[in-house]
């Protein structure tokens, strides 16, 4: 399949839009209502700084919704009011946050369901209207919505659709794409669906394993095993990793992506050398901008004299997890939450590990003596979601306080 003639067709389609639908001031203001704290904004005026009897916050200098995380949910508040009657479908999370999905459930806005794995789009009809969330949609959902006679709204973050773009300049040399990525999360699926020939690697490690491979061979069962849900379909490492382009899903730690670019670069260097380099290596800068401010802030954070750092988003947050990532290596004890809600009642939080599924419950996780708490957010959380968290924070240690 032509992916990039497809897109271009449906773009051109009067049944897709990407952009609104002139509602900005009347989104504008609920959005605000609904997202945005007056707190957070004090703090913010304070060098991001709270002080309180036994307590100092510390938020990062970046955290919470991105441009483009706000720009999908304003699009699609924008679906609701110009089409009040029609049905709309989103065919995923629009963002990994729970209070925006389901404030968009209350909003009558159904969501595909998944079963046994696969997405049902059964119940979507003709003259439905489909929201592709801000991390996109696959080419094969985006084919099938256009024949179906949808109206799609197109909310995929321009970040996305810039390492779409890189895939397709892969696929037109014959290159294969190495995705740093997880195989699984929505848009490493979306990413890849474009390619021809990929391969996604989960991390640094698993990244030196493929450039040993590009080196000296392996064992090729071996290899297939590894990565046996992570490639295109007919994937051959003794042949499709001759040339070779990278591409990142946009939420991933901006660091390992780096690494990683630069890892095969001299893989490929060292393989063919520097005058047949060009021919074997493709690379192009896609790392997000919004996910590299809040990390490199995260960075900056983690150097203060912290007791904990609590992290609010998504459980199944890719940019959110990373930022829990740079708290347990720098030894800080840190948990992830996904709303204000998981703290309580009394001194226990409801936290989600880092690589486990089940959630946690961790009894007097406030000491007692004065705190410093540092606070971040992914980027698909919005400031009234924390201003929350630190209300909890604040009225739970006064409480503690109170008792001793």
């Amino acid at each position: 399949m032509d992916t990039k003639a497809f897109k271009r067709a449906l773009q051109q389609s009067e049944n897709y839009h990407r952009r609104g639908f002139g509602h900005e001031v009347e989104v504008e203001g609920l959005l605000q209502t609904e997202y945005q704290s007056d707190l957070i904004g004090e703090i913010r005026a304070n060098q991001n700084r709270l002080e309180r009897d036994q307590v100092t916050i510390r938020l990062a200098e970046a955290f919470g919704f991105c441009w483009g995380v706000e720009r999908a949910v304003a699009i699609a508040y924008e679906t609701r009011s110009h089409f009040p009657k029609e049905r709309i479908w989103i065919t995923n999370e629009i963002i990994h946050n729970p209070g925006v999905n389901q404030r968009l459930r209350e909003m009558n806005v159904g969501f595909i369901n998944v079963v046994d794995g696969e997405k049902d789009f059964s119940g979507v009809q003709k003259g439905d209207v489909v929201i592709l969330p801000a991390f996109g949609a696959t080419v094969q959902e985006m084919q099938l919505l256009d024949e179906r006679g949808c109206t799609i709204v197109d909310t995929t973050c321009p970040w996305v659709s810039k390492v779409w773009n890189s895939v397709e300049k892969h696929k037109r040399r014959n290159h294969t794409s190495i995705v740093h990525g997880k195989y699984k999360h929505e848009e490493t699926l979306a990413t890849t669906s474009f390619a021809d020939k990929y391969l996604v690697v989960l991390n640094l490690k698993e990244a030196e394993y493929v450039a040993n491979y590009i080196l000296r061979g392996g064992d090729k069962a071996e290899f297939m095993e590894k990565f046996k849900n992570a490639h295109s379909e007919g994937f051959d490492p003794d042949r499709d990793l001759d040339c070779v382009g990278i591409a990142n899903q946009t939420t991933m730690l901006k660091s390992e992506t780096e690494h990683i670019g630069k890892l095969f670069e001299r893989t490929m260097l060292q393989k063919y050398g520097p005058t047949e380099f060009n021919q074997h290596f493709m690379s192009f800068n896609t790392i997000c901008d919004a996910t590299q401010e809040r990390q490199d802030a995260m960075l900056e954070l983690v150097e203060e004299e912290l007791d904990l750092i609590v992290v609010i988003g998504g459980f199944n947050s890719s940019n959110t997890t990373h930022l829990q990532e740079i708290a347990i290596e720098h030894e800080i004890p840190s948990y992830h939450i996904d709303c204000a809600d998981r703290i309580g009642p009394g001194n226990r939080i409801e936290h989600k590990p880092l690589e486990q599924d089940e959630l946690e419950v961790t009894d007097n996780w406030l000491p007692d003596g004065h705190l410093v708490v540092g606070i971040t957010s992914g980027a698909s959380t919005p400031d009234k979601s924390v201003e929350e968290t630190i209300q909890k924070i604040l009225n739970l240690k006064a409480r503690v306080t109170v008792t001793q």
